[in-house]
C-alpha cells in the first residue's frame, strides 16, 4: 500500500498521510460507534471537557472550547479493534516499525463544531517515553479535516530533535513553537496521518460547522521498552504483526 519512497518520507519527516486505508462503509461504522460511546459517556459521571488549559490562547476564548476524548475505545466497540488490526494498516506499520508491531492504546478525539478545542504544539513522547523512539500514532480521519474544522499541522523532521522540554509535560511553549510554524494535513475520512511520538505536531480550534472526529492508534514494537511506567492500561500489549520476542506478563494500571 506503501512504498519504500513514502516509508523513507516517513524517516526523514516523521509523518506520512496515507490515503484511503478505510473505506465509506468501514468509516461510517466507526463513525456511528463514536456517536454512541458519546451518548453512553454523556449519562455517566465519566463525561468530560478535555480540553487542554493553559496560556496559549485568551481566557475568555479558551473557556469556550470544548473536546470529547476517551482513551481505549477498542475495549467500547469492536470495530475500532478490527480497524487497529486491519490489513492495511498492518502493511503500512510493517514497513514503518518493522515486523513485530504491539498495539499501545487507542485514544477518540471529537472537535464539535465552531468551539472544538485547540492543541497546541506538542510531542507525545512526554506522556509514554520509550527507550527506541519506535512508537507512533496512526490518526484515522472520520471527516474531512482541514485548517478551518482543525487539521492537524506538524514540523517535519521535528523528530530528530530528540525530546523537547515542556510547559507542565502538556505543551511546547507557544511564543516559541506557533501553530503557524506546523505544516497543515488536511485529509478525507478513510484517510490516516501516521507520525512519529517525537514529530512537534497540534491543532487550531474547529471555528467550522463540521465535526471533526478522529481515533488515534498509537504503536510500538515490543522491544521498545519504556522508560517510565506511566500510560499503563488494561489489555496493553496486543500483537499488530509478528511476534513479541520476550515474554511478560502483562498488567493493568490497578
Amino acid at each position: 500500500m506503501i512504498t519504500l519512497e513514502d516509508v523513507e518520507f516517513y524517516k526523514e519527516n516523521g509523518y506520512l498521510l496515507v490515503k484511503g486505508v478505510f473505506n465509506p462503509q468501514e468509516v461510517e461504522e466507526m463513525r456511528n460507534a463514536v456517536e454512541r460511546i458519546l451518548v453512553k459517556a454523556a449519562a455517566t459521571k465519566f463525561d468530560s471537557n478535555a480540553a487542554w488549559q493553559g496560556d496559549y490562547l485568551p481566557p475568555d476564548e479558551m473557556k469556550k472550547l470544548v473536546l470529547k476524548g476517551f482513551h481505549d475505545v477498542h475495549y467500547h466497540d469492536a470495530s475500532f479493534t478490527k480497524a487497529a488490526i486491519h490489513p492495511k494498516m498492518v502493511d503500512v506499520l510493517s514497513q514503518i516499525i518493522g515486523p513485530n508491531v504491539q498495539l499501545h492504546h487507542s485514544k477518540m478525539l471529537v472537535k464539535p463544531p465552531e468551539n472544538g478545542a485547540a492543541f497546541p504544539m506538542h510531542q507525545d513522547t512526554p506522556y509514554f517515553p520509550h527507550e527506541k523512539h519506535t512508537m507512533l500514532a496512526a490518526s484515522v480521519h472520520f471527516d474531512d479535516s482541514d485548517m478551518e474544522n482543525g487539521c492537524l499541522c506538524v514540523i517535519p523532521g521535528s523528530h530528530k530533535a530528540g525530546l523537547l522540554d515542556h510547559v507542565g509535560k502538556f505543551y511546547l511553549n507557544h511564543k516559541e513553537y506557533p501553530l503557524s510554524m506546523g505544516t497543515p494535513c488536511p485529509a478525507k475520512a478513510g484517510d490516516v496521518l501516521f507520525f512519529n511520538y517525537l514529530t512537534i505536531h497540534g491543532s487550531d480550534a474547529n471555528r467550522s460547522n463540521r465535526t471533526r472526529r478522529n481515533v488515534l492508534f498509537q504503536y510500538r514494537d515490543p522491544m521498545d521498552f519504556p522508560t517510565e511506567e506511566t500510560h499503563v492500561n488494561w489489555g496493553q500489549g496486543l500483537m499488530i504483526c509478528g511476534e513479541n520476542l520476550v515474554y511478560k506478563e502483562y498488567k493493568g494500571a490497578y
